[in-house]
């Protein structure tokens, strides 16, 4: 069953009266699981003797309450370091950390509360250390995986994506080390480690090699840190995107949101915010929505000291219940009250996939600038924002969407009939994986793709000059890109959608024409085997995105998923600031809905099945109603309904 949690924030100068008091009101409050920050600098001594004391507190009052501990390490590091860092400095270093490591799990792992440990808290740099010890890691690296000075089609490599491919594979060579050491001492406690600012970094993760040694995974989802490129109206579409890409990261794995802002911060994070009530039910329910197991709260307590004193927490400075404690309280109520349902719960596949390739967050990362017109397409960022951008869309129509890497979807099947993949403004795609794509649609899959996908090639060549490995498949080649102005009309099939900066002009060879400017292809319709490709070179997704209108983006995505995949149940018309999510229990539909319009909606759903009876097992305003087929939402409600 979906668990919730907070962090226990442990320091010097804490009573064992007061640690005892946290662990009893976590009880109180529904809250069985909770993470501590395992800090060696709390732990050892100067004359190099350890004094697990404080944290023996914890572990104690724990074991009273019955509550389970996720323990997080975290090696000696500077006082201003609040996030820990992220790689050795060199061996001696390493060897320290592995010391730190063989001390704590050899004394913890006997409390009965211990469940498991967190490897690192929030893995993920934006780049390799300037450090002798990343350098010598990366010059073993680059042994295995030589730089080319020219292609097999005799092309010159000026630039490439090395240190990017390296960093990736550094983040899974340390999170390994560390799971390495634990299992010394440690054979059977869970390990799970937490991503941070998945945006900007989804990159650098390479989850499914993670797999093979995580029992889960876990994300940190702070809007103060992590949801900079979202409006405060947004950051509940925002908590679903990062869910999704967490639970596509996982695999088989279970997850966990390992961190969601529980209070204000003041001082820390990138802009001052405090969630309201509200709020903390919507991230809560859109998680669980989402297939987690569950999410933990930064933090139960403040901290006294350092950049985030008095930050972050879910209870006031005299130990009272916030109204945010008392939010997560009742979700946590509900979740128990129905733990037979929840507990089988899975998020339905609409069959619907945004996928995102991380060669083309290199690319973007290694050749966006800035222009003095600040055209977002332009910027570092832009190719996640087009992929959020159909998410959006696809939310106002109440349409579970997952979002996953190349590299997490299986490409190995005989039959895609149901499924889509779509391929927004996904700049830089490898040769190689174009007959992965080719397999999946001459089985019956659909590919849309839109903006510059494919413009360039893993060693960032322009593809459209070097052979275009996707020719057969999306029925011809790029004749040129134009740039023509921040927001411009793409019409295909009578359907006006906003783009942003470029459109591309085909040259097709096969398929049908959907869309021409000046009597020049810009969209093409192309059949493959038993699927099909549409390819619109314009940036659609990232259009509607900088316009705030998905309307049009909408009608004419549900002319293109007609009869494709699971979806029994989805809003009717597309409706602006809503968002649904879909859930199976056995024959059990569960549908999670949240209202951030602004203003009361009245929702009529178009249900596969007509004859399902509503059951309200949540409403966060208890002024709801629901029908059959029709609802009435309060803003910034989260309504929750067993369709039995």
């Amino acid at each position: 069953m979906p668990l919730i949690g907070a962090q226990v924030f442990i320091e010097p100068g804490q009573t064992p009266e007061e640690i005892d008091k946290w662990f009893r009101i976590l009880k109180e409050n529904g809250m069985p699981l909770c993470r501590i920050r395992m800090f060696e600098s709390y732990m050892k001594k100067s004359d190099e003797s350890w004094d697990f004391t404080l944290f023996d507190h914890a572990f104690r009052a724990a074991d009273k309450y019955g509550i389970k501990i996720l323990a997080t390490f975290f090696p000696y590091t500077e006082k201003t370091d609040i996030g820990g860092f992220k790689f050795p400095r060199n061996e001696q270093h390493l060897n320290s950390v592995a010391l730190f490591i063989k001390k704590t799990v050899r004394h913890f792992k006997s409390y009965e509360s211990l469940y498991g440990w967190v490897l690192i808290n929030e893995p993920g740099s934006g780049g390799i250390p300037d450090n002798s010890f990343a350098k010598k890691k990366y010059a073993e690296w680059l042994k295995k995986n030589p730089a080319c000075e020219f292609t097999e089609k005799g092309y010159p490599v000026l630039k490439d994506l090395k240190d990017q491919q390296f960093l990736m594979d550094y983040n899974t060579w340390y999170l390994r080390w560390i799971a390495n050491e634990i299992r010394k001492y440690d054979k059977d406690s869970h390990l799970h480690v937490n991503n941070h600012g998945i945006f900007s970094l989804a990159a650098e993760y390479d989850f499914p090699a993670w797999r093979t040694f995580l029992n889960s995974l876990g994300g940190s989802a702070h809007p103060s840190w992590h949801f900079g490129d979202f409006k405060r109206s947004q950051y509940a579409l925002a908590m679903s995107a990062n869910s999704e890409i967490v639970r596509s990261g996982a695999g088989n794995l279970p997850w966990i949101m390992t961190e969601i802002q529980g209070g204000n911060n003041t001082y820390s994070g990138m802009a001052p915010f405090c969630p309201t009530a509200d709020e903390i039910m919507q991230w809560l329910w859109i998680t669980v929505a989402t297939e987690a197991k569950g999410g933990i709260f930064w933090s139960l307590n403040p901290r006294a000291s350092g950049i985030e004193a008095g930050e972050w927490a879910l209870l006031t400075f005299q130990d009272e219940a916030s109204d945010r404690l008392v939010a997560a309280k009742k979700v946590a109520e509900t979740l128990n009250k129905n733990a037979e349902l929840f507990k089988n719960a899975k998020e339905i596949d609409s069959g619907i996939n945004l996928m995102y390739i991380r060669e083309s967050m290199w690319a973007e990362k290694a050749m966006a600038t800035s222009s003095l017109q600040n055209y977002e397409g332009r910027e570092n960022g832009a190719v996640m924002k087009s992929l959020l951008g159909y998410f959006e869309a696809f939310s106002e129509m109440g349409i579970n969407t997952s979002i996953t890497e190349f590299g997490e979807f299986d490409f190995g099947k005989k039959d895609y009939n149901g499924e889509v993949i779509i391929l927004a403004n996904q700049l830089a795609i490898p040769d190689l994986y174009a007959s992965a794509f080719e397999n999946f649609v001459a089985n019956g899959g659909k590919l849309i793709v839109d903006g510059l996908t494919a413009f360039f090639d893993e060693n960032l060549h322009n593809t459209m000059l070097t052979g275009f490995a996707f020719e057969a498949l999306f029925g011809g080649n790029i004749a040129e890109f134009k740039v023509v102005d921040n927001l411009f009309d793409v019409q295909i099939n009578k359907k006006i959608v906003p783009a942003h900066l470029w459109q591309g002009i085909i040259q097709a060879i096969e398929g049908e024409v959907i869309a021409l400017k000046n009597e020049k292809p810009v969209a093409i319709r192309n059949q493959f085997g038993e699927g099909e490709t549409v390819w619109i070179p314009s940036l659609l997704g990232l259009g509607s995105r900088i316009s705030r209108d998905y309307t049009q983006l909408c009608n004419w995505l549900l002319d293109e998923i007609e009869g494709i995949g699971e979806l029994p149940v989805r809003f009717s018309r597309p409706t602006k600031g809503m968002l649904m999510k879909s859930m199976w229990a056995d024959n059990e539909l569960i549908t999670v809905i949240v209202n951030k319009s602004g203003e009361t909606q009245y929702v009529k759903l178009e249900m596969k099945k007509q004859d399902r009876n509503p059951e309200i097992l949540f409403c966060s305003d208890n002024d709801c109603v629901v029908t059959e087929s029709f609802l009435i939402v309060r803003p910034e409600t989260t309504l929750v309904i067993n369709w039995n």
